[in-house]
């Protein structure tokens, strides 16, 4: 069976990375790492928190190949990749490190960890406490064991060793009696494998029909063979926490839109969100404790909210690294606009005029890591075709340059592209156009402004009413 060979390989491989780093060194550098952490807050499994979000989670995973499939990705950017996984919403990464048949490697999973926010699954077939040590070190939230490789005592005992530094542990099961023996062990998550590793078929009722054998606080996952956005659907609705997608996500050409389908089709939480028109210290401080997920900096100088350069790059440095900042440009020469960007004081760049393909791929070009949000104005009916085939990395609607005014939220149409809600959202009215659009994110300027300014007490009102 292709379980027990992957498993002897990694029994060899594990063998010969002691004689390189011994077991009581590896041991001592991870339980260092964990004391250091624990010195400064308790424990708070990030991989858990991800998978309890509301609506179904996303785990994406960085996949080369596989037993079954061979090669998926020639070529393989993991790093880009994982960060695309990010920035579309997954809520978890999972990484290969297995290097004989799935062409993984530790060096992936560590330099992803440093890169990404979002907890990372070490996906590999453990068996050895080496490995849960490495793990901690690598900068993993959680390992995978799998119950066909471990006895119970060895699920135990892992599930104790990885508890103790602050790694979660998605236990893998294939059946009723491996769910069972997971669950005994005192597993917090438990996941089904839809594929037989016997002869690689695959069936998605495995993990539908053994959802019911896991109790409601017991964190359940359905992992391989989801193939279509109509799997994930059927899923959620069997009352499923989180998915594995591997392979779907890897052959992707657009895996931000993939991503945004998957969440949209189950009703996934709550859409990001922006605060746009920020000018001051006291703007900051209040985002830094509200947390929305994009804040704004307008740099067109016609606007009441126009800031200068050198003004925002000093808030920037006070903002929270969580909270990513979003330059407003509109018709900007792109040398000028280039330059915010090698300043640091922007991470997104927002595009609010008659910008067209030609200035949105060379900037792409110039910038490949830089993510591109264009607006189009929602007065009249837009071609639906043009927005979708936008080369930007997500679209805005908005009723025009910060007016507040509300537009019809019908003319949005049939769009197929992650897209941000602007235009006369208030706390009172963003309940309804999530309901009625099903954005991405919302974006709101005025609708929580006094007198012209940025008021806290309508910020939170706005950030509880999305997040609600």
């Amino acid at each position: 069976m292709i379980l027990d060979e992957l498993a002897n390989l990694t029994r060899q491989r594990i063998e010969k990375e002691k004689n390189k780093h011994p077991f009581s060194e590896v041991k001592k550098k991870a339980e260092l790492i964990a004391l250091r952490e624990m010195e400064v807050q308790e424990f708070d499994y990030p991989f858990e928190e991800a998978l309890r979000s509301p609506g179904l989670s996303i785990i994406a995973e960085v996949k080369k190949a596989s037993p079954s499939k061979g090669v998926i990705a020639e070529d393989f950017p993991y790093l880009e990749i994982a960060k695309e996984y990010e920035r579309s919403g997954a809520n978890a990464i999972s990484c290969l490190t297995e290097p004989v048949r799935f062409k993984g490697s530790d060096k992936y999973l560590t330099e992803i960890a440093e890169s990404v926010t979002v907890p990372v699954l070490r996906k590999d077939f453990v068996i050895d406490p080496y490995m849960i040590y490495q793990a901690k070190i690598m900068g993993a939230s959680a390992i995978l064991l799998i119950a066909a490789i471990l006895s119970d005592d060895e699920l135990a005992e892992y599930f104790s060793i990885a508890d103790r530094l602050g790694l979660s542990c998605l236990f893998e099961a294939h059946d009723k009696e491996e769910v069972m023996r997971c669950l005994n062990a005192g597993a917090r998550i438990v996941g089904v494998n839809n594929r037989n590793l016997k002869d690689f078929s695959v069936d998605l009722n495995n993990s539908i029909n053994l959802r019911k054998l896991v109790p409601e606080d017991v964190i359940f996952v359905a992992e391989s063979g989801i193939s279509d956005p109509d799997d994930v659907k059927r899923l959620k609705e069997n009352g499923t926490d989180a998915v594995l997608i591997g392979e779907m996500l890897m052959r992707s050409d657009d895996k931000k839109r993939l991503i945004h389908k998957l969440k949209s089709c189950t009703g996934k939480s709550a859409p990001k969100i922006k605060i746009c028109g920020l000018k001051s210290q006291e703007d900051i401080e209040t985002v830094n404790e509200l947390k929305p997920d994009f804040v704004g900096f307008v740099f067109a100088d016609f606007s009441k909210r126009y800031i200068r350069a050198e003004e925002a790059q000093k808030l920037r440095k006070k903002l929270i690294p969580e909270i990513k900042a979003v330059g407003v440009f509109v018709d900007e020469d792109i040398k000028k606009l280039e330059e915010y960007v090698r300043l640091g004081i922007i991470d997104i760049v927002q595009l609010h005029g008659h910008e067209d393909e030609t200035y949105i791929r060379q900037l792409k070009k110039d910038f490949p890591n830089v993510e591109v949000i264009k607006v189009f104005n929602m007065k009249q009916l837009q071609d639906c075709t043009v927005i979708n085939n936008s080369s930007a990395d997500y679209v805005m609607f908005d009723s025009g340059y910060g007016t507040g005014e509300v537009f019809n939220w019908n003319f949005i149409g049939d769009v197929d592209k992650p897209f941000f809600l602007a235009g006369g959202l208030t706390p009172e009215n963003v309940s309804q156009a999530i309901e009625e659009t099903k954005p991405f994110a919302v974006d709101v300027s005025s609708g929580v402004e006094k007198d012209g300014t940025k008021d806290a007490e309508l910020i939170n009102a706005f950030i509880n009413n999305v997040r609600r």
